[in-house]
């Protein structure tokens, strides 16, 4: 990796890293490093929040100073402080159910017209910590097994570890729950007991639906296969245009012909070359017919 230089701890007096503050050249090299490792866009404006949530990172991995941090990142091989330092200045919010009306497509649109001796296979792109596959699991539960039907197969990736982590126990407190999540408790989720008050768990059928794997979205796409379906929603909002056109292109690409790629209702094709159609807000379709 390579970057703007830095001011040494000769040019600048070291403050307490519970009051972090960065240079203009110090905050140059942090959003450079991640536009070019992740697409990830943290332009002017930015500078307080890339602040506090680097401080923060630091604090937790014991480095002194910027400087010091940076110069482990450049110098690390295996990759890890810099998945810590995107892990730190990205927002993994998600919720179940969340932007209902495309989970009513998918049941409606899609798995009511799907060829019934041809599982589905479906990408969550950037599943966050799980919410978002298992709302597809569920869904999925719910339709095919009361038509004895095949399962989908379900690839959920991230870019965060720690975002994969937590997706892959499928625990989560009842707070995430949303009250209108609450019919499917009793069938699809474990309650928790003694120490475990107040949480629930993913039965296993659910869980086994889904594999979860680390992709950085910017970079070729590993071996995965073609899809059917495709969600990569609010993750796009942090890309540049040029990123995100390149990314939207290998999304049609990775999609079987009549295959849907789902978006977040705050992102728009428009603009971009990709051989899709669209549908409705949000949803978009490679044109043709699987054969």
């Amino acid at each position: 990796m390579t970057g703007p230089p830095l001011q040494t701890a000769a040019e600048s007096q070291q403050k307490p890293l519970s009051i972090l503050s960065l240079s203009r050249k110090e905050f140059s090299a942090i959003t450079d490093l991640a536009r070019r490792e992740f697409g990830v866009e943290l332009g002017p404006g930015k500078e307080q929040l890339v602040a506090a949530r680097l401080g923060k990172l630091m604090r937790r991995l014991h480095f002194s100073s910027f400087r010091e941090f940076y110069d482990q990142l450049q110098a690390d091989r295996s990759g890890g402080y810099l998945v810590q330092l995107i892990d730190s200045l990205t927002t993994n919010h998600t919720s179940f159910f969340r932007e209902q009306p495309h989970f009513d497509f998918l049941v409606e649109r899609i798995f009511a017209r799907r060829e019934a001796d041809r599982p589905l296979r479906i990408w969550s792109a950037a599943c966050s910590s799980g919410e978002e596959p298992y709302t597809i699991a569920l869904v999925a539960q719910e339709y095919f097994a009361a038509r004895a039907a095949s399962l989908p197969t379900i690839l959920a990736s991230d870019i965060s570890t720690h975002a994969l982590d937590i997706a892959r126990k499928g625990t989560y407190p009842a707070n995430r729950l949303q009250q209108s999540f609450a019919p499917w408790l009793r069938k699809h989720l474990l309650r928790g007991e003694g120490r475990w008050e107040g949480w629930f768990r993913m039965r296993p059928e659910i869980m086994s639906m889904i594999e979860f794997r680390r992709v950085n979205l910017i970079e070729s796409f590993p071996d995965l296969g073609r899809f059917d379906v495709i969600f990569c929603r609010n993750v796009m909002i942090y890309f540049s245009h040029e990123t995100q056109s390149r990314l939207i292109q290998r999304f049609a690409n990775t999609l079987n012909p009549g295959g849907y790629l789902f978006v977040g209702h705050s992102e728009t094709l428009t603009g971009m070359q990709h051989g899709l159609e669209h549908i409705q807000p949000a949803i978009y379709r490679k044109r043709g017919i699987r054969k």
